[in-house]
C-alpha cells in the first residue's frame, strides 16, 4: 500500500522543515465478536481532500500531544465519547505532500460500539468496516487518479462502496501488518 507511482513530490510552496503536523485516530471497537474501525468520508467543503475517506483527525495544536490531538479531533468530528477510549500506541508518521501535512496515526480501542454523529460540513459520512473486510483479497485494487494533470497509480482498499487510498490506506496497511497480515497477494494489486 505504498505511495502512488510516480511518487508525489512536495509542492513548491511547502518546505519539509515547515510541515504541519496532524494526528489521526484508528479506533477499534467490537460489533458482536468482530473488530471494526471508524473511518470518515470528508465533507465537500474541505478542499483538496473533500470526499476522501480518512481517519478522524486534524492539526495538532500547540501544547497538545499527538494522542490528545487525535482524541480531540475524533470528538469534534464524530462526537466520540472519550471516557472509554484506550490509546494503544502510534503507527509510523506519513507525509502527505499535496497538503503539506505529516500525519501521526494513533491506534485506540473501546470495549463497546460507540455512538457516533458526523460533524456538519466536516464529515459527510461515518464508515464502520470490519477489520476482516480489509483482509479479503477482493478488497484490493489499483486505480489511476489524475492529480495536477498527471496520472498517478495508487493501491486502494475497496470497502463499503468507497475507495480508501493514500495515507489512510497506508496507516490501515501498517496496522494490519502488525496483526500478522502478509500484505496483498501479488495478483491483487
Amino acid at each position: 500500500m505504498l505511495a502512488p507511482r510516480p511518487r508525489r513530490t512536495w509542492p513548491n510552496d511547502v518546505v519539509p522543515t515547515t510541515l504541519r503536523h496532524a494526528a489521526g485516530l484508528l479506533l477499534l471497537f467490537p460489533i458482536g465478536n468482530v473488530a471494526h474501525l471508524v473511518l470518515t468520508v470528508r465533507g465537500d467543503s474541505l478542499g483538496r481532500h473533500s470526499g476522501q475517506v480518512s481517519l478522524p483527525g486534524g492539526v495538532i495544536e500547540a501544547g497538545e500531544s499527538i494522542e490528545e490531538a487525535a482524541l480531540r479531533e475524533a470528538h469534534e468530528e464524530i462526537a466520540l465519547d472519550l471516557s472509554e477510549v484506550r490509546t494503544l500506541g502510534r503507527l509510523a508518521p506519513l507525509d502527505i505532500p499535496v497538503s503539506g501535512f505529516r500525519l501521526h496515526p494513533v491506534v485506540a480501542a473501546m470495549d463497546s460500539h460507540p455512538r457516533l454523529h458526523p460533524a456538519d460540513g466536516e464529515v459527510a459520512r461515518i464508515l464502520e468496516p470490519s477489520v476482516e473486510m480489509f483482509l479479503d483479497p477482493a478488497t484490493f485494487g489499483r486505480r489511476t487518479l489524475i492529480r495536477d494533470g498527471r496520472p498517478l497509480e495508487v493501491p486502494v482498499f475497496l470497502v463499503d462502496g468507497q475507495e480508501i487510498w493514500g495515507a489512510t490506506a497506508m496507516a490501515i496497511a501498517e496496522f494490519l501488518t502488525l496483526l500478522g497480515w502478509p500484505g496483498p497477494s501479488s495478483g491483487s494489486i
